[in-house]
């Protein structure tokens, strides 16, 4: 079993939990903030952690973040590797706010689970690939 040292910023910061329902573990926001429409911001989600090596962790918003809050994930996918470990390293939500909003703290908006990074590999240059050819981007159809 994995270890996973963890830093709360705040003594009475939401401790993270693992549960049997699925693999993603809910993150909390950290602060009170009042967003308004257009407005991108970094919201502190409280937590420092030291992964293991050869892992990384990818955050995503929880199926309800948009419904309840009208924030979007800024950068699609958040990809936070090994080396971002130190005790000042606080993990970070980008958001941009479609309308005005207020998260409070203790608010789950977004969740994150561990994947073993990319082995190493190499490109090898070449003129020809297979000759099997799916007919180009988009080719698979509408329906």
């Amino acid at each position: 079993m994995l270890k996973i040292k963890i830093h709360y910023f705040s003594p009475d910061a939401p401790r993270l939990k693992i549960t049997d329902k699925g693999d993603w573990i809910d993150l909390y926001c950290a602060e009170t903030m009042e967003l308004h429409a257009g407005d991108f911001v970094l919201v502190p989600l409280g937590v420092s952690m030291q992964l293991p090596e050869g892992y990384e962790a990818r955050t995503a918003p929880r199926s309800s973040t948009f419904k309840r809050w009208g924030i979007l994930q800024a950068n699609s996918v958040g990809v936070i590797d090994n080396s971002y470990c130190g005790t000042n390293d606080e993990w970070k939500l980008p958001v941009y706010a479609t309308r005005d909003t207020v998260l409070e703290k203790g608010d789950r908006i977004c969740q994150f689970r561990i994947f073993e990074t990319q082995p190493a590999l190499e490109f090898e240059e070449c003129e020809q690939l297979s000759d099997t050819d799916r007919g180009g981007f988009g080719s698979t159809g509408r329906k």
